[in-house]
């Protein structure tokens, strides 16, 4: 009976999210206080220690590093040159546009941040190219999942933690190292997205003149500024990256396994986050501004719930359904729809990982399946409907049409063309996953 309490509670909350505009976390936090202390009898300490500390820091301390490049423009110059440097293949912009958004993401630029930029232009390159625009669409929003899916980037730091958090709530499971399963799920989407864009790029008529007539202007120079920030960018990512890649590379070194324990990513982004404000690269007040706090307080409030379910015994209850009623062989595509129908209305890192993710560790010992595939499954899945004129992503594309007209037309197209064809082709790539790895 509880069990069904909580799972109600999470609908519930993410629909009032919906419909009211409030932050789906702060409904979240009321159902977490009313079920927790009233229903399950815990003590409000209890409770407040369910605050996700880890994830929430680094999500905090990554946001504040790579605000520097959002405000100083480094970001949008980057953008500009690498569309610059496709100019000789138009007829393969839509591959170019979602390396584009690859390379922005995994350089640390936040999943809207990256659409706010190339949105624009995207939408304004396909009318120059006689590219569909839907294409466009789904190549910069592919891009900006993906590469924010490195275990680094902006979405990567997050899912890492809640497959962490996933395993801390029961000791008795061998805990997966996120990084390595961050870094299959990055590989997958990659793979993943260049099939769904190649179906957009070849199967519709409108990208038969695809290319003629396209003009691209070389952009400025990089500014002092802007080039000390790229700089930094670099230098951050090898150091987050070289001693974990090295760890796989040398599993039995002592020293790269020790150092490698002591490199995280938030400690080493609020160091190099000093000394960008030290080198005045963006005013202070304008980068602790422009921390997605909406987006920490949603997946600290579905983190606590999620805590509650689990203290209820809901996670187990819904994993040991699952793992008796589900055929094993269709439980990879049973997450990936499940997923991309609550990432049509809700977050996928605020509502959709923390909800399924709980799930997993459970169940992979249950079914004999790979963990990580099923990690890679659910936030694929999740991913594949994201593009929806209701979510965010989708609703930051259709913010970019200039024309009241232009964008009624892509509104139906984004959910009734894209969506369909990309959670469908996503069910389809990850049944095969299932059954490969």
């Amino acid at each position: 009976m509880m069990s069904a309490v909580i799972v109600a509670s999470i609908a519930i909350a993410v629909i009032l999210g919906y419909k009211t505009k409030i932050n789906t976390g702060l409904f979240c936090f009321a159902f977490a206080y009313i079920i927790g202390c009233f229903a399950l009898g815990l003590k409000p300490k209890e409770l407040i220690a369910f605050w996700p500390t880890s994830t929430m820091f680094v999500i905090l301390s990554v946001s504040l590093f790579y605000n520097f490049a959002a405000i100083n423009g480094t970001l949008e110059k980057l953008s500009s040159y690498l569309l610059y440097a496709c100019r000789k293949f138009p007829g393969m912009l839509p591959f170019a546009l979602f390396f584009v958004a690859v390379i922005l993401s995994v350089m640390g630029a936040a999943y809207f941040t990256v659409l706010a930029f190339l949105a624009p232009i995207t939408l304004l390159i396909c009318e120059e190219a006689k590219m569909d625009k839907l294409t466009g669409a789904v190549a910069i929003n592919c891009g900006a999942l993906a590469g924010g899916n490195f275990p680094t980037a902006a979405l990567g730091v997050i899912f890492r933690g809640l497959i962490d958090s996933s395993y801390e709530a029961d000791p008795s499971l061998t805990a997966l190292d996120s990084f390595s399963s961050e870094m299959k799920i990055f590989g997958l989407a990659i793979v993943f997205s260049l099939i769904l864009i190649a179906i957009f790029r070849f199967a519709f008529k409108e990208n038969r003149n695809i290319g003629k007539g396209i003009t691209f202007t070389k952009p400025e120079a990089f500014d002092q500024k802007q080039k000390t920030t790229l700089i930094l960018m670099l230098l951050m990512m090898a150091i987050v990256l070289i001693f974990p890649l090295l760890k796989m590379i040398l599993p039995g070194n002592e020293f790269i396994k020790t150092v490698s324990g002591k490199v995280d990513v938030g400690l080493v982004a609020m160091c190099f986050t000093v000394i960008a404000l030290l080198l005045k690269l963006a005013p202070q007040k304008e980068v602790i501004a422009k921390v997605p706090w909406n987006t920490i307080i949603m997946i600290a409030g579905a983190g606590m719930l999620i805590a509650v379910a689990v203290q209820a015994g809901t996670i187990d209850a819904m994993s040991a359904w699952i793992g008796s009623n589900v055929p094993t062989a269709l439980v990879p595509i049973a997450f990936s729809l499940v997923a991309a129908f609550m990432s049509f209305f809700s977050s996928t890192t605020g509502v959709v990982a923390p909800a399924l993710f709980p799930l997993i560790p459970a169940l992979a010992v249950s079914t004999g399946l790979n963990p990580a595939t099923l990690f890679a499954c659910t936030i694929l899945g999740a991913q594949s409907s994201a593009i929806s004129p209701f979510s965010s992503g989708g609703s930051l594309i259709l913010g970019s049409c200039g024309k009241e007209e232009d964008r009624n037309m892509l509104f139906n197209r984004l959910l009734f063309v894209a969506v369909p064809i990309s959670v469908l082709t996503c069910a389809v790539y990850n049944l095969v996953v299932g059954f490969v790895l």
